[in-house]
């Protein structure tokens, strides 16, 4: 006689609030190295190129612990996981928080990059505790509170570190993790005993993936710097190519593929992945630039913002981005998803071109951004959900994973190429980089969102089922 597990618990309102907290304080600790970035290359005496690398680093790492939390989540259950993971959280933050230079802070954000892992696993454990309708209530406000969290974060950082120090910025939101994780510990039963899993982890495509994306970005953060020197550039350049292409291969002969490169035959994988990276390498430049030129110094020709008002100056386009979601899917369920993709990117465009051409005044710069991240929301949002029913059930993890690693690659070479074009403007004995290096970021960003258009008009039609 086969034993009959026991049905999961049913978990209260408290439970789901204090996952909720953990969502508000993981959320509000990932945002805060963006609005005071410019206030962390002063502190750190970072150029530009090492402060692009520190915008990413925690989301690289996120994308390559995501898929091995979430199996780990199926086979060991997803509050030993959740908890695992928020303690090397927790532990990144103290790190950050107490970093005295770029190396040690890059520690501490690679550490914090597990948190993103976090978001899928608390829904694996409302779905697992809750029935169907109250999971997804429940659902919605937990990601609605990770937002809420970030654009707290978003405001906060900068009074915090300008009032405090820039330590504390990182400690107050650990701090508030490590509180709500004690809380879900406490609250949340213990995970269903029994679970299996036959499918193995595929440990050395994770590793490859791991060294290709880390020595691209070193390699960009350096590469300003080495213009004089080609050949050391060269061979700097061969290092991510040749671990891409041993990580190509080990994929390909792999029985359960981290990712199922296979699948990019298929112009409704490969056309989304495309239109990701350009999308989300466009957005990323717009990023990280206008933090950068709302604090260059009002004597030259930016406008001297503190990291305060950075950090105001940002929340239109935290706002814009949390609506998008929302807008994105009723606009692609009444016009399907290509036309959304289509929209999004024409609007990207623009206001990159208008930025561009146009950011002497404060207003400029807020509305640009606002835009950018109202058309990186419309996008990618549209070519998830539609990337998600244009496969069969079976594979619709594996086809998101690709467009989530082509989400990261756009965001790391998009701010990576920007730190690159300002360090190189910057000249000797300043760190003041040349109004051109803005410029010429924009424009590039720009040219490649608009030819990305080609790929997205061609899109197969069953992206819009």
């Amino acid at each position: 006689m086969t034993a009959t597990l026991a049905p999961p618990a049913r978990i209260g309102k408290g439970a789901v609030a204090a996952l909720g907290m953990l969502a508000v304080a993981t959320g509000a600790l990932e945002s805060v190295v963006t609005p005071t970035l410019p206030l962390l290359q002063r502190d750190l005496a970072m150029s530009p190129a090492q402060g692009a690398l520190l915008s990413v680093v925690l989301l690289v790492t996120g994308a390559l612990i995501t898929p091995v939390a979430g199996k780990f989540g199926d086979r060991y259950g997803g509050k030993r996981i959740l908890i695992r993971l928020m303690a090397v959280v927790s532990a990144g933050g103290m790190v950050s928080a107490l970093a005295p230079n770029l190396p040690v802070l890059l520690l501490g954000q690679i550490l914090q990059g597990a948190m993103v892992g976090a978001l899928p696993l608390s829904f694996i454990l409302v779905r697992e505790h809750l029935p169907a309708g109250a999971a997804k209530v429940a659902i919605g406000v937990v990601s609605g509170l990770f937002v809420g969290g970030g654009m707290a974060g978003t405001l906060a950082a900068g009074p915090v570190a300008e009032g405090l120090s820039r330590h504390w910025m990182f400690a107050l939101p650990t701090i508030a993790v490590i509180g709500a994780c004690a809380l879900v510990n406490w609250l949340l039963p213990p995970d269903v005993p029994g679970r299996s899993d036959e499918s193995g982890m595929d440990w050395p495509g994770l590793v490859l993936l791991s060294a290709t994306l880390a020595s691209l970005m070193i390699t960009l953060a350096l590469a300003p710097d080495l213009w004089s020197q080609p050949i050391v550039l060269g061979a700097l350049l061969l290092v991510p190519a040749a671990f891409g292409t041993a990580w190509v291969a080990v994929e390909r002969r792999a029985a359960a593929p981290m990712i199922d490169l296979r699948m990019l035959a298929r112009p409704a994988i490969w056309q989304p992945c495309v239109l990701t990276f350009a999308v989300c390498g466009g957005t990323s430049v717009a990023v990280y630039l206008v933090p950068q030129l709302l604090a260059v110094p009002s004597g030259e020709y930016g406008f001297g913002a503190s990291a305060t008002e950075i950090g105001f100056f940002l929340l239109p386009g935290a706002v814009a981005a949390t609506l998008a979601g929302p807008l994105s899917g009723v606009w692609a369920r009444r016009s399907g998803s290509r036309a959304v993709v289509i929209a999004g990117i024409v609007i990207l465009a623009v206001a990159l071109f208008g930025l561009a051409a146009v950011h002497t005044e404060v207003w400029h710069l807020i509305g640009g951004k606002a835009l950018v991240a109202l058309a990186n929301g419309l996008c990618v949002t549209a070519m998830v959900t539609g990337i998600a029913t244009a496969v069969e059930r079976g594979d619709t993890g594996i086809a998101t994973s690709l467009v989530l690693v082509t989400r990261v690659l756009g965001y790391a070479v998009g701010a990576q190429l920007s730190g690159a074009i300002l360090t190189a403007a910057t000249p000797a004995g300043s760190d003041v980089p040349a109004e051109s290096a803005f410029v010429t970021g924009f424009v590039i960003a720009g040219a490649v969102t608009a030819l990305s258009l080609l790929v997205a008009r061609t899109m197969d039609k069953g992206i819009e089922k």
